[in-house]
């Protein structure tokens, strides 16, 4: 398991570490949405830093972009 894990670091593996944290960031939005949505239907403010939010974004946007340019920017 661990040599599997060691592996996603080398140069020549086959799964895209941008796509992936891209797609961790874009969950964790929802999950926070979601969960402002419930608080909300139960009339309780559920308060979101607004700087914590604008990151996540900032590395979701980031992580696809670079990887969608890798994509078509063949070497």
């Amino acid at each position: 398991m661990m040599k599997k894990f060691a592996n996603i670091f080398k140069n020549d593996n086959h799964w895209n570490e941008k796509t992936i944290i891209g797609f961790l960031s874009f969950a964790v939005m929802v999950a926070v949405m979601v969960a402002d949505v419930v608080t909300g239907s139960f009339g309780k403010d559920l308060p979101i830093n607004e700087f914590t939010y604008n990151s996540f974004v900032i590395v979701t946007l980031g992580s696809f972009g670079i990887a969608g340019i890798e994509k078509f920017a063949k070497k």
